[in-house]
């Protein structure tokens, strides 16, 4: 018997990404997304400011306007980065090629030695520089205090930087070590849920029997006595972006089967393929009969450009959509599920049953924290690092709507994290890595309660399957490989010892 979760309503502070007919305007400025954006922030960045830099020596004041910095004096602002960098893509390039002008080269990063830094708020912006920033290196959108004095040329030299760090974590139960239910006198199994990105269905490639095994793997048709057992505590399955390949294009922009682009006059029904859809289709079916599914589209999906991006239409899956089971989500979306039942609990006859367990997830498929890195230089940065920054910035795309299409957001910001998940989920990535982020008290990490980051690597590549223990938080990595058939191989990086490798 597979055990069981369930989707509870999300919380007031769970950002809905849904565009319906009362948000679905597109008449407004963008500018108002930073200012919504720093009105939400303002006061969890201010409270955190003020308790970092009371004591400090030299009684620095804090200063509501940047631009009324008075020289000389110690003081603190608080405002929204922004980072003017030379590489970074401009309309006048769009123009350009609009004029039969080359197209530029594609940059997989845009940050030089000639960035410059601005903090802004609604009086004005100001130029940062020092040491300071050399070490701590920032993105567009961030919304940051910063410590130091007005020099004579007029730019603000910073000593010391301060974020908002982590919201209040989602779930407020009190639980065991690490803020996770543990209970070693039980002989209960625990709840996983399975996520995966990157299906990649459509490609030419050796994946389709990967994939293949996947499903009947999660439907506990293969396998072992061990392998059905876990299967069967696998109470959900969530589909993180990339479930259909993208069209590969050519240097001169048609599709690499096809150079020479057809009129829609000329277009005929052999022209579009239904295979891809209609195998993912297949596949859901198969799924959403053995337990809940939930999609999410990405970047390479059928799908908007634009962030939120909106849900799948049914008529994609008509066969799935005949269950309950299964779930067209937004790309992000915040999920409350309920792992365990107390029905659960008393019919295994324990004498210390659990009780249900209440998580919080947040899953994107990717597009913030690609956008994001080609901000930063790596090394040191790393996608995971550039993921654990988010969750410290409290907002998952703070380069939206400057370099990452948003939806032009007016009265509301839905990218802000008002409270923290316990599990924060991150499709599209290039490999597997997972790491446990705290809170920070006087520079020191809380290891009370931790939100636990994991990002996935492509199907396809890896055939990596990650589960999740709704309990405890640990991760375990499955592995789908048939040889001489395996398009990746089944490789993926993982880095914490506590994420373990199973199959």
């Amino acid at each position: 018997m597979r055990c069981s979760s369930v989707l509870l309503p999300p919380t007031g502070n769970s950002s809905c990404f849904v565009i319906n007919s009362k948000n679905r305007s597109y008449k407004h400025q963008y500018s108002n997304i930073y200012f919504t954006r720093l009105a939400m922030l303002k006061k969890p960045v201010l409270e955190r400011a003020k308790a970092r830099w009371e004591d400090l020596d030299g009684s620095p004041v804090y200063v509501p306007r940047v631009l009324d910095v008075i020289k000389s004096q110690l003081c603190w602002v608080l405002g929204t980065v922004y980072m003017d960098m030379p590489l970074k893509p401009n309309v006048l390039e769009d123009l350009g090629r609009d004029h039969s002008l080359p197209p530029p080269q594609f940059k997989e990063k845009i940050y030089s030695d000639q960035d410059s830094i601005t903090l802004e708020d609604e009086s004005g912006r100001i130029k940062l520089v020092g040491q300071k920033l050399l070490s701590t290196h920032l993105v567009t959108g961030v919304i940051v205090a910063a410590l130091g004095m007005e020099t004579p040329g007029g730019e603000f030299e910073v000593i010391d930087m301060c974020f908002a760090d982590l919201a209040p974590f989602a779930e407020q139960y009190a639980t065991g070590n690490n803020g996770m239910d543990v209970d070693s006198g039980t002989t209960q199994p625990d709840e996983y849920l399975a996520v995966v990105s990157g299906l990649s269905i459509g490609t030419e490639s050796k994946a389709d029997a990967q994939i293949q095994i996947l499903v009947e793997y999660l439907s506990g048709e293969v396998g072992g006595l061990d392998d059905q057992t876990v299967a069967s505590q696998i109470t959900r399955l969530i589909i993180a972006g990339n479930s259909l390949s993208s069209v590969a294009e050519t240097e001169n922009g048609a599709e690499e089967d096809d150079k020479k682009p057809k009129k829609l006059s000329t277009v005929t029904p052999s022209d579009i393929s239904p295979h891809p859809n209609s195998i993912l289709s297949a596949h859901l079916h198969d799924l959403a009969s053995a337990l809940p599914v939930h999609i999410l589209p990405g970047p390479d999906d059928p799908s908007g450009a634009i962030l939120p991006q909106q849900p799948f239409p049914r008529a994609m899956f008509s066969g799935a959509t005949n269950f309950e089971t299964f779930h067209r989500e937004t790309n992000p979306v915040w999920l409350r599920l309920r792992c365990g039942t107390d029905e659960q609990s008393s019919s295994k006859g324990s004498s210390s049953p659990r009780p249900p367990v209440t998580r919080s997830v947040l899953v994107t498929s990717g597009q913030p924290v690609l956008d994001m890195f080609k901000y930063l230089p790596t090394p040191p940065f790393t996608l995971v690092s550039i993921a654990e920054l988010t969750l410290k910035w409290r907002h998952i795309a703070p380069t939206a709507p400057d370099t990452l299409w948003c939806h032009p957001y007016y009265e509301r910001d839905p990218f802000v994290l008002r409270e923290t998940p316990d599990v924060y989920i991150i499709g599209g990535m290039s490999t597997f890595a997972t790491t446990l982020v705290g809170a920070e008290q006087d520079g020191k990490r809380k290891r009370s309660r931790q939100c636990r980051l994991v990002l996935l690597p492509s199907f396809t590549e890896t055939g990596t399957l990650v589960l999740i223990n709704m309990r405890t938080l640990d991760v375990h990595c499955v592995k789908f490989g048939v040889k001489g058939l395996s398009a990746g191989g089944g490789q993926a990086e993982i880095p914490e010892e506590d994420a373990m490798q199973e199959g």
